[in-house]
């Protein structure tokens, strides 16, 4: 028995269940049920009075439905072409004998008295032609809209956007083959085999703006990206031909990226207003730039108020259909879709499906039907279609767009294509795939079978194509002419709309003191509003202490610790104009409880955010994510990189969970301003530090941070303080220029008692990259210990208990850039030390020592001061012991290094 026949029975019962209420009230069933029961003879010997043979055609309805996507042509090259036989009519109790048999579950799908010939006819072109759809795994509502959308098919194209879709496919070919026999060998990652992904994105910012969208996010690899830039952004031509030709800018701190690469945005007309488009950069990583897109939608969502229906901007990501399986940020960005804070209102999905990898065939690269079966994990609606049917194509867009407008949900095509060369235009695709390529070489184009269709309808004449291909190539041949004589000028996009009054930062910037101080009177306000609760809210027994204590640090009763230190940046920046957006796996409470930035009614579980009520025109945005580093880091990113008036903030649950982020932080974050002129004031929060919790637990990988640090790019800090972390946090915000910052948050330091600062350390000081020791005169000292981040207090707790008077311990709180201005002005008076030490808990390898080793010597050599010696654990292969015993003995081998003489 198939499994359409088996579920007859349940089917059954449904249908009687209906019927039961149709008798009872014909009003309360959908109007395609009432047709149904009011064309059929109940009078029939089933049990119920309902025709089995009817059962049977309603099942086989169903089965075309959620199965007729296996019968669809789909592929252009028709390599993939058999049957799954799951539409066999015995399947379903039936036979030639029914076909000329009449139905009155026919209206089911729109029509009347039909028979069985007819039904199957229509079934068939509504999901066996060249455009179908896979939706059996989505929501109820989401199946009925589409099996409506593809059995009414209302979607007429008239002769004039027929000549326009032509049109566009003649750009995007002469494009390409111009590049191709100009620049022979160049690597552009051809479009051609999915050449109406233009038309498609064309038709996209058109019916968007009908809709009420005002500005599309696109992100994609490097598959098609360059026609994308030229025939679909307007890119100029001059500036593209001219990187193909190797003219590129000559401009300081800026190394650039290959042409592939680069994104750009502009401004299309249509009939209703302009629409702004954005191209993402992104890296060769594939699908990393998923989230970037995300985080740069939902800034300009907040940026056009628009936080509810979130229709003004939509999110386009374009996926290579073997990335979008193989990689896992794909599902760690799918899963952020519904989050509160994350979502976008959905996004609109491309495979440009090539059916081969780079060199490995589809059989190799999934384990499911078809690349987009990933989508299904989250009930995501799938449009399949023949890339080599513009106009199936551009109907595949726009039932995206109106589902999306309508839905708030995302929403995926899978275009069947090809890739008319290689992996690049380099390659030798035979190699790998020789049955494929022979197809390919003989294979029209889609241009060529699109003219032909159009010249058979008489939309076009053979003379329009030929003159209008012959003035696209003769045009790009002129253009090229003039680059080559008059090469175009480079200009940086202006800092404009959100990033207007910004600048890039300058050398000099990072030896000079920002203003970071706040006023008593805004730390008492910020207290006061986050020690008040709501009437009636239920409070954990054990935090009704914490507020209490938390009063009286505003107060300046009780030293501030870390987690207040924290608040109060957070406050103090809200009601100086900036918000604040917080997000991390257990970024609410902080994964050591140190921050309870929200409070949970006990009885309710209601949540309070006291922060949120400070001031009414900003925010405090703070979310516990998804278990994902990767896309909420890279959401982050984007939402940084687009919004410059928020302080964001990442934190992660411990600092080596970060590694699970490692290529948005190699690709985006330590890169970007150099690659692509984007700046972001990302701030990373990674617990850090030796307290004996095994290896996985420990380090933060301050090296991979440190290694990364060139050009002024980021800044990475170890802090020993409250106020540090407050005036951190709000150098950020406060300065005319973003740069990341990358925090090695402590641990233990989160309640050590020493580890605490005064009301006036916020209202009357400034970050410090480099603290003096308060204790030991540096002019005195024979011995100097230069220390970052919590061991500083078990520096100090030694030098207490050996008594001994002679060793300054200095903190460097800022890494990178290396403080060499701030540093020099501690140690310029130290003429009488013999010994000079850099201590850290870290293995030797590993940590800052193999960092700043090299600006430290030439420091102590321009002050002729010793030569730093190392003090830590030896080289390493895992960060840290698993033994709590072994770790202390390891501990205080370092404290005695470090004192011994």
């Amino acid at each position: 028995m198939s499994s359409s026949q088996s579920l007859s029975s349940e089917n059954l019962q449904y249908i009687e269940n209906l019927y039961s209420l149709y008798k009872t009230n014909p009003e309360s069933v959908e109007p395609k049920w009432r047709d149904f029961f009011s064309g059929v003879d109940f009078a029939t010997s089933s049990g119920s009075g309902l025709s089995t043979k009817e059962l049977n055609v309603y099942n086989l309805i169903q089965a075309y439905r959620d199965y007729g996507h296996f019968e669809a042509q789909l592929d252009p090259l028709a390599m993939h072409t058999s049957s799954s036989g799951e539409l066999n009519l015995q399947n379903f109790g039936l036979s030639e004998k029914d076909l000329t048999s009449v139905f009155s579950v026919a209206s089911m799908v729109g029509l009347k008295n039909a028979t069985l010939a007819q039904i199957i006819q229509h079934l068939q072109k509504a999901y066996c032609g060249t455009i179908t759809v896979q939706v059996s795994d989505a929501v109820k509502g989401v199946r009925d809209w589409f099996h409506n959308e593809m059995e009414k098919n209302s979607f007429q194209l008239d002769g004039e956007k027929k000549k326009q879709i032509l049109q566009q496919l003649v750009r995007t070919e002469s494009l390409e083959k111009f590049i191709h026999t100009r620049f022979v060998g160049a690597k552009r990652f051809s479009i051609e085999g999915a050449d109406a992904l233009i038309p498609m994105l064309e038709h996209l910012t058109l019916k968007a703006r009908e809709l009420g969208a005002e500005e599309i996010v696109v992100g994609m690899a490097h598959r098609g990206r360059v026609n994308v830039l030229a025939n679909y952004m307007d890119k100029a031509l001059e500036v593209i031909l001219a990187q193909f030709e190797g003219i590129t800018a000559d401009m300081p701190d800026y190394d650039g990226d290959v042409k592939y690469h680069m994104g750009y945005s502009n401004d299309k007309k249509t009939p209703h207003g302009d629409c702004h488009i954005s191209l993402a950069f992104n890296p060769s990583h594939l699908e990393a730039v998923n989230p970037v897109v995300c985080g740069m939608a939902r800034a300009k969502q907040r940026f056009r108020k628009d936080t509810e229906e979130r229709k003004t901007v939509i999110p386009v990501q374009i996926h290579g259909d073997a990335a979008f399986a193989g990689q896992g940020v794909v599902s760690e960005t799918l899963q952020l879709a519904h989050l509160k804070g994350y979502t976008v209102g959905g996004s609109i999905h491309i495979i440009i499906d090539n059916q081969v990898g780079f060199t490995t065939d589809p059989e190799y690269t999934r384990s499911s039907p078809y690349s987009s079966d990933v989508a299904k994990s989250q009930q995501v609606p799938v449009i399949h279609v023949n890339g080599d049917d513009p106009e199936a194509c551009v109907r595949a867009m726009d039932i995206a767009i109106r589902f999306r407008q309508k839905f708030k949900r995302d929403i995926l095509i899978n275009q069947m294509c090809y890739r008319r060369y290689g992996h690049n235009e380099g390659d030798e695709p035979g190699y790998t795939q020789p049955a494929m390529y022979q197809i390919i070489k003989t294979h029209p184009t889609p241009c060529e079978i699109y003219s032909k269709k159009l010249m058979q309808e008489k939309v076009v004449d053979t003379a329009f194509y030929d003159s209008f291909y012959k003035e696209k190539m003769d045009n790009l041949q002129k253009i090229l002419d003039g680059v080559r004589k008059n090469p175009p000028e480079f200009k940086p996009q202006a800092f404009g709309k959100m990033w207007k009054g910004f600048r890039r930062s300058q050398e000099k910037d990072f030896s000079q003191t920002v203003d970071t101080k706040t006023t008593a009177a805004n730390i008492k306000k910020v207290g006061e509003q986050i020690t008040t609760l709501p009437e009636n809210f239920n409070l954990h027994p054990k935090l009704v202490k914490l507020l209490e204590t938390r009063k009286q640090m505003s107060l300046g009763q009780t030293p501030i610790d870390w987690g207040m230190a924290e608040m109060l940046a957070y406050g103090s920046t809200i009601l100086e104009n900036n918000s604040v957006r917080l997000s991390g796996q257990d970024c609410i409470r902080g994964t050591f409880s140190h921050r309870h930035s929200c409070y949970f009614d006990t009885s309710t579980g209601e949540i309070y955010n006291p922060l949120e009520q400070l001031r009414e025109d900003k925010e405090f945005c703070v979310y516990n994510s998804s278990l994902s580093e990767m896309a909420v880091l890279g959401f982050e990113y984007g939402n940084s990189s687009t919004d410059p008036t928020f302080l964001t903030i990442w934190e992660a649950q411990f600092g080596d969970f970060a590694n699970g982020a490692q290529i948005i932080i190699d690709q985006f974050l330590c890169s970007a301003e150099q690659k692509w002129m984007r700046m972001s004031g990302l701030v990373m929060l990674l617990p850090h530090g030796y307290e004996g919790q095994g290896p996985e637990h420990s380090s933060a990988r301050l090296e991979r941070f440190l290694q990364l640090c060139a050009q002024n790019n980021m800044q990475v800090c170890n802090l020993t303080t409250p106020a540090q972390i407050f005036h951190a946090l709000r150098r950020q915000i406060k300065r005319e220029f973003r740069i990341p910052l990358i925090v090695m948050s402590p641990k233990s330091l989160l309640r050590h008692p020493q580890a605490v600062s005064s009301v006036e350390d916020f209202t009357k000081g400034a970050f410090q990259e480099v603290i003096a020791d308060p204790v030991v005169d540096i002019s005195k000292a024979k011995k100097c210990i230069l220390v970052s981040g919590k061991l500083y207090y078990e520096l100090v707790d030694a030098r207490e208990k050996n008594k001994i008077t002679d060793t300054a311990i200095v903190r460097v709180e800022q890494l990178y850039p290396f403080p060499e201005t701030q540093l020099k002005a501690v140690l310029k008076g130290a003429k009488k030390l013999e010994t000079m030490i850099w201590a850290q808990e870290e293995p030797k390898n590993m940590g800052s020592w193999t960092y700043i080793c090299h600006p430290l010597n030439e420091l102590m050599e321009n002050l002729e001061l010793p030569m730093p010696n190392y003090v830590g654990r030896n080289h390493r292969a895992s960060p840290a012991t698993g033994t709590t015993k072994k770790h202390q003995q390891e501990q205080q081998q370092i404290l005695k290094d470090c004192f011994k003489k």
